[in-house]
């Protein structure tokens, strides 16, 4: 159990999460100070080369989003200098970030995985094992940067779509079965000795799908919180996502997202090691939903830190 008191809460970052990363740092430096247990200070961290400056903390909140910040770079880096942080450690992280490693290990665990594929250049493959709906997108990043939908797939469609992934984030392209249905979320809490799953939300964009532009837009999407799901449902849904966390070792918290078909199978998409913060963010939303405050959660995760 973190027990320090000078917080960094480290954000920002040199990539495409950038403005998110800002806006999550900024929500939980605010929520820290205002439950008064931490003083929290807010560094928008530009590079790696100024990891020094956290030195001079006794712990480290990490509301960084997408590449080297959320990946394991950062992490590792924290490990090494010993200074406690929030979340999962650099393993988990760089797991977490890689979508085909960790379908990989879902897949082994018995988490069920859309149907999909590493991109390879062959679009013939890809109709006949996937069908002509597809998801395109990067193997790493966050924030649904760089993904596109594509009902009616030709091979132009296709490269336009790889092009886009690659041109945002640098590795391979998964492309996934697109999973008609509903957008379900869960967020998961290690607190009081125990891995338990918080409400589930069920996410349904205005316009759309939940891209970018949806989920910092506020008023752009409705979240119902908790899902209206049939009790199994949720519990089938809940059990995955706890043992997702499990399968890819996160610590402190986590959040999984699924789609769940019109036939009631619920497959997972990713997990978020170090999900966003902002004041449209799920994690938040779910935590409130229960009964838990921003400041009182973000503190507790704090106290969580290793």
């Amino acid at each position: 159990m973190f027990n320090g008191k000078k917080v960094a809460v480290l954000c920002g970052g040199d990539g495409k999460e950038r403005e998110v990363s800002l806006r999550s740092g900024k929500a939980v430096c605010d929520a820290l100070n205002e439950g008064k247990i931490f003083n929290a200070e807010l560094i928008d961290l530009h590079s790696m080369k100024e990891i020094d400056c956290v030195k001079n903390f006794d712990g480290v909140f990490i509301a960084m989003h997408g590449e080297w910040g959320e990946g394991g770079i950062l992490q590792e880096a924290l490990e090494k200098m010993k200074i406690p942080f929030t979340g999962s450690g650099s393993t988990a992280s760089a797991l977490g970030m890689n979508k085909i490693k960790s379908c990989e290990l879902f897949k082994r665990a018995d988490i069920k995985i859309p149907d999909g594929l590493v991109w390879c250049g062959n679009c013939e493959e890809i109709f006949s094992k996937l069908g002509r709906d597809i998801v395109v997108k990067p193997s790493e990043g966050g924030s649904t940067v760089g993904v596109t939908i594509i009902k009616d797939a030709t091979p132009e469609k296709i490269l336009e779509a790889v092009k886009v992934a690659e041109e945002n984030y640098a590795g391979e392209v998964l492309i996934e079965k697109y999973i008609a249905g509903r957008e379900i979320t869960a967020a998961v809490w290690e607190h009081e000795g125990k891995i338990k799953a918080l409400p589930l939300i069920e996410i349904v964009p205005h316009h759309g799908f939940y891209d970018y532009t949806n989920k910092y837009t506020k008023g752009a999407t409705e979240y119902l919180v908790p899902a209206k799901l049939d009790n199994e449902t949720s519990k089938i849904i809940s059990e995955m996502a706890v043992k997702a966390h499990e399968v890819l070792g996160c610590s402190g918290y986590s959040r999984s997202d699924f789609r769940l078909a019109p036939d009631g199978t619920a497959y997972i998409l990713e997990v978020n090691t170090a999900p966003g913060m902002t004041a449209t963010s799920l994690v938040p939303k779910a935590a409130s939903a229960v009964g838990v405050s921003m400041p009182m959660f973000v503190s507790e995760i704090m106290k969580m830190a290793r």
